[in-house]
């Protein structure tokens, strides 16, 4: 995932409770008639405290939305924007009881800080920095392709994994899909990426509201390569240069929502969303969690507003056919048990320890309604030391690299191989990794089935995994000490979830 890390959530049921009206859009329990908001504040407003950034969440008609709006200026807030369909306002605010005020307002549901430290404000785990490929390395490699594969292919063990390389002589995808990467940026310059490209769907989303100025979404100087290594895994193109990705047909966006340290705020997880349902795109990618807070605790006010905002939002994308992949998270935290500490939250100021129920404080969007939640598998099929999992959460798994599991000959790296900003090629490991196998295969089944629903794709996600039994017993590195208990089935289980990711099965079309 992001920070720079990832997580990603459960069973692959639509969520309940999705209502589009043509004329009052995704407002939550939308009325033609609400009524209208009574001011938040009757004295003198205080704005010498640090500026924040706010997400308010409302009920009722557009009315009542404009009525909230008047509010958050009475409160002393400014709005960024207003995503109407969902019933989501961006703001800013130096008054410290800001969100005490706007909860008051009637057509109001929640209304939270997006953070901790002021404006402007790292946020992954996976491991490490990535580790560029040598010009020896290049060389190798290139040397050791068959005439059907990309010069760097020997080196990507991920592909066989999941039988990738198979499904590409049936097809590349689809010119018609396209997955978009929420993350860091993307950098489209790059000879892998430049041919999938689609910068009509690409977007600049760190503020909370959209910048569609040209190259905005790309990664600047010294921001993190994590988007564009992601990109790559997804969709290289099988252009003679470089590496494959798993869907190297299909086309790429860019949606870059993190900041220039790094942090992924709520403000702009809701914007990649929306964009992302406004543009048409097919599948997100979401190898990141939701800063400041690991784990967003429904009892707190601030954190229930940040967890109601991007469900909202991720609704609102699944409601348009976009499927929503994310990492399941590299700490080896077990997601379904009764208790876990959290020593890192929040991220942007003091971490302070805290113990949480993971069934009611959520990593977002990892656990959220309809979110596929990817865990990592090594280059032996094993679930990653590092990764997530859990009965109920996990709802499949892909390659995301391990250095206890070593590939076979030509590969080199128990990582994964992706593309790097400046036209470079690099290793990282991390259910970032994971992540974006599984909206590959996605992409691949949104080809083969190009009329099938949201809900239909991730069914066939389910269908086309290899069932993958427990170990016998989980010791990573052979100390001799049990490192993690598998639960469940051989057909849905802690570890695996529904299984492997099969990108083969995925263009079978016969198969299901």
């Amino acid at each position: 995932m992001a920070h720079l890390g990832s997580r990603r959530r459960r069973v692959l049921a639509l969520p309940a409770g999705l209502a589009l009206t043509a004329s009052l859009g995704f407002l939550p329990g939308a009325t033609a008639t609400a009524a209208p908001a009574t001011p938040a504040v009757s004295s003198p407003v205080v704005t010498d405290g640090p500026k924040l950034s706010y997400v308010v969440n409302t009920h009722g008609g557009r009315s009542t939305l404009k009525s909230v709006e008047k509010a958050i200026g009475r409160a002393g807030g400014t709005i960024v924007t207003s995503y109407d369909r969902i019933g989501v306002i961006v703001a800013t605010s130096q008054n410290p009881d800001f969100a005490k005020s706007v909860r008051r307002v009637r057509g109001v549901d929640s209304a939270g800080a997006t953070r901790t430290a002021p404006l402007p404000a790292q946020s992954t785990t996976d491991e490490g920095a990535p580790r560029a490929l040598t010009s020896a390395e290049l060389a190798a490699a290139s040397s050791d392709k068959s005439a059907a594969q990309d010069p760097l292919e020997p080196l990507q063990w991920d592909l066989p994994a999941i039988q990738a390389d198979k499904a590409h002589e049936k097809t590349l995808g689809s010119r018609k899909v396209t997955v978009a990467v929420i993350d860091t940026g993307v950098d489209d310059t790059h000879p892998d990426l430049a041919p999938n490209f689609d910068r009509a769907a690409s977007v600049n989303c760190v503020t909370g509201k959209p910048d569609t100025t040209d190259g905005a979404w790309r990664p600047n100087p010294g921001e993190s390569s994590h988007g564009t290594h992601v990109a790559g895994e997804i969709a290289a193109a099988k252009n003679g240069i470089g590496m494959t990705g798993v869907a190297p047909g299909v086309k790429l966006a860019g949606i870059k929502v993190a900041t220039p340290a790094g942090f992924f705020y709520t403000e702009a997880v809701v914007c990649g969303f929306v964009w992302a349902a406004d543009h048409g795109v097919d599948v997100t990618n979401n190898s990141y969690y939701t800063d400041p807070w690991y784990f967003n605790c429904k009892n707190d006010p601030d954190q229930k507003a940040l967890v109601e905002a991007i469900t909202r939002a991720s609704k609102y994308a699944e409601s348009k056919g976009t499927v929503n992949v994310a990492a399941a998270g590299n700490e080896a935290y077990d997601l379904a048990s009764d208790s876990i500490t959290d020593s890192s939250s929040p991220n942007d100021t003091l971490p302070v320890d805290r113990v949480i129920d993971p069934s009611k404080c959520l990593d977002i969007p990892t656990q959220l309604p309809g979110v596929v939640t990817v865990a990592a598998t090594g280059a032996k099929a094993g679930k990653s030391s590092f990764s997530n999992y859990g009965l109920g959460i996990i709802d499949i798994a892909a390659p995301g690299g391990d250095r206890y599991q070593v590939p076979n000959a030509p590969a080199t790296s128990g990582s994964i191989l992706g593309t790097l900003p400046g036209g470079t090629w690099g290793y990282l490991s991390g259910t970032s990794m994971a992540s974006p196998h599984v909206a590959g295969v996605a992409a691949l089944l949104k080809s083969t089935y190009p009329h099938a629903s949201a809900a239909v794709i991730k069914s066939l996600l389910i269908a086309q995994a290899d069932d993958t039994a427990c170990p016998a017993a989980y010791d990573y590195n052979n100390d001799g000490t049990i490192d993690a208990t598998c639960t469940g089935s051989k057909r849905y289980n802690s570890f695996y979830g529904a299984g492997i990711t099969n990108a083969l099965d995925a263009v079978s079309r016969f198969k299901h």
